[in-house]
């Protein structure tokens, strides 16, 4: 059980949101091995920027002298190298109607679904042609799957709005280097 050290950049909105994207990223690459000598065996990050800004070093001779203060299974440090600039617009998305003309049929179906894969595998007017699917599927996979009665609009899209980000021009990310000591 050693420790080596790690630095990473990252960019994004926050220092606090870069280290739990950092930790989730190592975690999917690694696992989740308490020494898998990444920055997922931290517990958490403490943000030094303003230490940094005082000191007068450069980004380098800070992180160097300053790296054992983040101890094997403790806690990264991160520095803020770019600040993050927010959205400045009052409203901070837009909204497109999709209209279509005609009345719309609801229809009763039954859905199968396989749950580990998380994805529809058939869609049936009734019960019994979804049990046979169902079990056809559950036979040649043998995964569990379960059938559910939902609504559907018998034709056209039942999507009536889609709701999307309206950025501001001087938005920016940030940019934050997270260095310290990780667990091997």
């Amino acid at each position: 059980m050693g420790a080596c050290t790690f630095q990473e950049r990252a960019r994004g909105k926050s220092i606090h949101e870069d280290y739990r994207e950092a930790v989730r990223e190592a975690r999917e690459e690694y696992g989740n091995d308490a020494y898998n000598g990444t920055i997922s065996t931290t517990n958490g990050v403490i943000d030094v920027t303003s230490e940094f800004k005082r000191s007068g070093l450069s980004l380098g001779e800070f992180i160097n002298k300053n790296i054992d203060r983040a101890e094997k299974r403790g806690h990264c440090l991160g520095i803020c190298v770019k600040e993050a600039k927010e959205n400045s617009n009052k409203i901070k998305s837009k909204v497109e109607h999709n209209v279509e003309k005609g009345t719309k049929k609801w229809v009763l179906k039954y859905v199968v679904y396989d749950p580990r894969e998380d994805r529809q595998i058939a869609s049936e007017k009734t019960k019994g042609d979804a049990v046979k699917k169902a079990r056809k599927y559950t036979e040649e996979t043998q995964r569990r799957t379960f059938i559910a009665m939902e609504k559907v609009l018998e034709k056209g899209n039942s999507t009536v709005a889609t709701i999307t980000y309206k950025g501001s021009s001087n938005e920016t990310i940030g940019e934050y280097v997270l260095f310290g000591w990780a667990a091997e």
